[in-house]
């Protein structure tokens, strides 16, 4: 059975930095590219960034770029994402998905092409 369990949310000010881990048990997360996507209150489900199985490609949304680094350890089975001078905009129930294939186009923004996903973490960004 393939779990994925995210952890690192909590409750930050503006400006303030978090770090969220995505471990995997069942599955090796290194065989196929790992994303996070995230959820705000009454929006759809959003991409933020994604990393290839190797780790050496990334895709972010423009809306975190250079202030969101993900990155993994194939060893520890696990993916992380390093977010920095976070904006209550950033406030949402963080996710981490994985695919089960590999993909002509592994780094996809589209959440239709992820098999696996944990049950999410909550950020929020509040001052």
């Amino acid at each position: 059975q393939v779990q994925l369990v995210e952890s690192g949310g909590g409750l930050v000010k503006p400006g303030d930095s978090l770090k969220l881990s995505c471990k995997a048990s069942g599955w090796m997360l290194s065989r196929c590219a790992t994303a996070w996507f995230r959820q705000a209150p009454g929006k759809e489900r959003e991409f933020v960034a994604v990393i290839s199985r190797s780790g050496t490609g990334t895709t972010y949304a423009d809306s975190v770029k250079g202030r969101f680094s993900i990155s993994r350890e194939n060893a520890k089975s696990t993916v992380y994402l390093q977010m920095n001078s976070l904006k209550p905009e950033d406030t949402a129930v963080y996710y981490c998905a994985a695919q089960s294939t590999i993909l002509t186009a592994p780094l996809s923004v589209n959440s239709r092409e992820y098999t696996y996903w944990g049950q999410g973490t909550q950020v929020t960004v509040c001052s």
